[in-house]
């Protein structure tokens, strides 16, 4: 079903590929930017080669998933990247010191855009011999918005437990409770009527449901380390790119994780 709509509309499967690249990578840069904006490099040599090295390393990890060569085994790159992204994120929450000089917020920034961006492009099936372009990331998507939503209703009528209130004073975890509970229901819709996608759709639900608030605490707390209010201002009066994909930037390698798991068991 969603596979036969996205074929009426891009019909040759090159262009859909080159279209999902491009869009993934323009995201990228546009988060790499704010990122290196919000951390507020010095004069030194890191601010001059922050970009390139970014570009880089997302080019170099994700360009056999470009070439159709992602067969979802465990390899030494992706279980570096996985191990790297983790680091980054204990070190923001607990080292973050370390962030303060500008060769900690080179690796950061790298670790934190690159390698997430990079997982993504290995999410969705594509074949040109079987006329197939899967929507995964689309769907991811559409959990994660509608666990932000219903985590917020919730936590707004229900809400009395702080998550993490020197973070994110409204988060509570009635609203993370309710959150998970609605966005499985949505979850189980999908599972039901997208047979093509990868996984179980409940399990990703979950996993979604899960993650996408410890994104958005990962992007609050990098925030408050450096006195930021918002990412950018790409996006009028709903902050930068980083603040609309601070969910995404999590959930991407944990749900290409979970895609890995599944193949084995």
């Amino acid at each position: 079903m969603g596979a036969e709509t996205i074929n009426r509309i891009f019909p040759d499967l090159v262009k859909q590929h080159y279209l999902y690249y491009g869009l993934i990578a323009f995201l990228f840069m546009a988060a790499t930017w704010e990122c290196m904006k919000m951390m507020k490099f010095g004069s030194g040599y890191e601010r001059w080669i922050v970009l390139p090295l970014a570009f880089f390393v997302f080019y170099m990890f994700s360009k056999r998933y470009f070439n159709h060569g992602f067969y979802f085994d465990f390899r030494l790159s992706e279980i570096l990247a996985l191990s790297l992204i983790l680091i980054s994120v204990v070190t923001l929450f607990k080292y973050t010191s370390e962030l303060y000089f500008d060769s900690g917020k080179l690796i950061f920034t790298v670790i934190y855009t690159a390698l997430p961006f990079g997982f993504a492009l290995g999410l969705p099936k594509y074949s040109a011999y079987q006329d197939v372009f899967t929507l995964e990331v689309f769907f991811m998507f559409i959990l994660i918005w509608s666990s932000d939503t219903f985590a917020f209703l919730t936590g707004k009528f229900f809400g009395k437990h702080k998550m993490a209130p020197k973070i994110s004073p409204k988060k509570t975890w009635e609203g993370f409770a309710g959150g998970v509970v609605l966005t499985l229901v949505l979850s189980f819709f999908v599972e039901r009527y997208f047979p093509e996608l990868r996984g179980n759709w409940m399990v990703v639900g979950f996993l979604i449901s899960v993650f996408a608030p410890l994104g958005d605490l990962v992007e609050s707390q990098l925030k408050r380390s450096f006195g930021v209010k918002d990412s950018g201002n790409i996006i009028p009066g709903h902050g930068g790119i980083l603040d609309r994909l601070d969910s995404f930037i999590i959930c991407a390698p944990v749900v290409y994780l979970y895609f890995i798991l599944d193949k084995y068991f």
